[in-house]
């Protein structure tokens, strides 16, 4: 009996695979769907703080935002994720969305990492552009963002693609374009025998997390649950919503990694535990993949952040506060002249 989950035959990339002469595919959609949906949580808490802002305002801010995120999301995918340095050697094939023969293929190969840097970098120059207050605007969208994120993870699962690592859990789900392995490997006799899958030919399709769908529940839902209904209400200081998204996606991700398999061409960047551990399985938790790397970083910037942003609104606070007394000392003083 197959324990494994098998990987849904009915889904496709493209929304309509019998016209492959229209390439429209779900991720790209999905892309839609998690701008629309942000957008929307955005432009919301926008009209509940009475903050007046107008359309125009809040469309420039996001596509200042989009378009530096496609930007980041490609540079870091390309320049950094890719190690064949065809995109170092052709670098107008980074924003090229065509493949071999002219077919449209769309942007394959997109960071999240970079993507954030990318965002980040719009939005700064867009509110100094237009001299709006970025940390206020910047925690709005904080909050809102994780919402949106969990369409672009479901994209990345209807392309069957970023899959997790092996594994002998009942949901563990067999990809079809996942990596085969040797029939002839220990480990691999381990792993089909627990799914139930017969070892009848020379490689075998072995079942792996499907991490995508671990993203896009606790990277998404469940980050986006935190951050609208517990730390948007009692941010204590501008900029506090910005940094708990920073470590929150920093802690979540970090984790999940366990469960995804590494860039073959990457592999481990860091192996404080067995040099030789396969990137295929969880043999320990002292190997540290890209993402994890990348991910430490979000959470001792993030945690750095919160505690500048802290200390700083203290002393904004110190000072409105001297400055309303001495206000109201004056105010004092005028009024006794008068009465002289």
């Amino acid at each position: 009996m197959l324990a494994a989950v098998q990987y849904p035959s009915w889904i496709h990339p493209e929304i309509l695979p019998f016209l492959p002469q229209f390439p429209l595919r779900w991720y790209g959609l999905m892309y839609l769907v998690a701008f629309g949906i942000t957008y929307l949580l955005f432009k919301y808490q926008v009209r509940k703080r009475g903050l007046g802002y107008s359309d125009d305002d809040i469309s420039g801010f996001f596509l200042s935002g989009i378009v530096g995120l496609i930007i980041g999301a490609r540079l870091f995918g390309t320049l950094l994720y890719d190690t064949s340095g065809i995109y170092w050697s052709k670098p107008w094939l980074i924003f090229w969305p065509f493949g071999e023969g002219g077919k449209f293929t769309g942007f394959m190969g997109m960071s999240f990492h970079g993507g954030f840097v990318g965002l980040v970098v719009g939005l700064l120059v867009y509110c100094r552009k237009v001299r709006l207050d970025f940390l206020e605007w910047a925690d709005m969208i904080a909050v809102s963002v994780p919402l949106g994120y969990t369409f672009g993870r479901l994209g990345n699962f209807i392309n069957a693609e970023l899959w997790g690592k092996v594994s002998a859990a009942p949901w563990a789900m067999v990809f079809p374009g996942a990596k085969r392995f040797p029939a002839s490997l220990p480990w691999v006799q381990e792993i089909a025998g627990k799914a139930g899958i017969a070892l009848d030919g020379a490689l075998v399709n072995l079942p792996r997390h499907p991490s995508q769908l671990y993203e896009a529940l606790f990277e998404g839902v469940v980050l986006w649950l935190v951050l609208w209904f517990i730390v948007r209400p009692r941010k204590p200081f501008k900029g506090f919503s910005v940094g708990a998204y920073i470590v929150g996606y920093g802690l979540v991700r970090f984790v999940i990694e366990y469960f995804r398999e590494p860039d073959s061409d990457l592999g481990y960047i860091i192996k404080l535990g067995d040099p030789s551990a396969s990137i295929h399985l969880f043999t320990t938790p002292l190997n540290f993949s890209m993402g994890q790397l990348l991910c430490f970083l979000m959470i001792v910037g993030g945690l750095a952040f919160i505690a500048v942003r802290s200390r700083l609104s203290k002393r904004e606070a110190s000072l409105l506060h001297a400055a309303e007394a001495e206000r109201a000392r004056m105010q004092s003083a005028k009024k006794k002249l008068k009465k002289r």
